[in-house]
């Protein structure tokens, strides 16, 4: 009898491990590990077919070419990002790659709106005050969202959904995005104008795009001058969309109003895990946390019972394509 086929899981959490064996159903011989896939922990990988890794893990040519060596032929990533494997190394190693795109774009939208109902509303602040007994509204002054106008930076999925929402709030859209879809805009009474028009009309920005050269520092210093003092920017797309250190300066020198994201430009190796005693020495994060017009999570977007079913159920359909030789509607072709 031939023996089950062995996968590791990089990057394993608690809380989804629960998940991923409820969806394998006993198939599949599972190795989970804690630690992130590099290139000093790709050799965790020899004697297994297949890896699942996460949105931190290092996909980069050596570590891919590592894998290769150690006999990896299928990776699997449990996320919908995939800004973090060289998809043409891969090719050329002949290692498979699919990703996780559909598993709950409602998660990450909610979550976004979320951000900004609470950062607009101060209820973290308020929260704080409240446990100490401080009942004044003095520092707790926001704003109405209705009739204000909310530019969305990226119509895909989650960004439609994002539109929809603050629709229904009674909010004036416009978007932007490389692929404009005019039946969505013209259903939901969305215009569709350029970047520079929507950071100059926008009292709120929300960046849903994904991390690639044309997005990479997408929101900089001379693109900041062109917003309103009074914008908020919400994040739920990746930390790097954001170039940092100007963001910071924005912040400090009241160039913009607030700023809200479930992301962090240097989150790899952070995010996900509990350094409360192991104080990360990141000076840019300090800064973040220190601010008080900033209301940081971390990576949680996702985090909701659908979204994880969903993932899991995923990653071993992705494996079972290419376990079965098909190809999945997952795969990640290259150009």
């Amino acid at each position: 009898m031939k023996s089950p086929m062995k996968i590791l899981i990089y990057s394993a959490k608690d809380f989804e491990i629960p998940f991923l064996e409820k969806a394998n159903k006993n198939v599949y011989q599972i190795k989970y590990i804690p630690e992130r896939l590099t290139s000093k922990t790709a050799m965790m990988a020899l004697g297994f077919d297949v890896i699942s890794i996460f949105s931190a893990d290092d996909g980069t040519s050596k570590t891919l070419e590592l894998l290769k060596e150690f006999g990896i032929k299928h990776i699997t990533l449990r996320s919908a990002g995939y800004d973090n494997i060289h998809l043409k190394t891969a090719k050329k190693l002949g290692i498979k790659v699919a990703n996780t795109p559909d598993y709950s774009p409602n998660a990450i939208a909610e979550h976004a709106i979320a951000l900004l109902l609470a950062l607009n509303r101060k209820l973290m602040i308020s929260n704080q005050q409240f446990l100490n007994y401080n009942f004044s509204l003095s520092n707790l002054i926001g704003f109405d969202l209705y009739n204000k106008t909310v530019g969305i930076i990226g119509t895909g999925r989650i960004g439609k959904i994002i539109a929809t929402i603050l629709v229904g709030f009674g909010c004036k859209v416009i978007a932007t995005d490389t692929n404009e879809d005019s039946c969505f805009a013209k259903k939901n009474n969305i215009q569709y104008v350029s970047l520079e028009d929507l950071c100059q009309k926008s009292d709120v920005i929300m960046l849903s795009v994904p991390l690639n050269s044309t997005t990479n520092y997408m929101i900089n210093t001379a693109l900041i001058k062109l917003m309103k003092r009074e914008v908020y920017i919400i994040n739920i797309a990746r930390g790097a969309i954001v170039k940092t250190l100007d963001l910071i300066e924005a912040l400090k020198w009241d160039r913009i109003a607030a700023y809200a994201a479930d992301v962090y430009e240097y989150e790899h190796n952070l995010f996900f895990y509990n350094h409360s005693n192991d104080k990360p020495d990141d000076s840019l994060l300090q800064q973040l946390i220190d601010l008080p017009n900033v209301l940081m999570t971390p990576h949680q977007a996702f985090a909701t019972t659908e979204a994880l079913t969903n993932i899991a159920e995923t990653t071993f359909y992705n494996i079972d394509c290419w376990q079965q030789n098909k190809v999945s509607k997952n795969e990640l072709f290259y150009n």
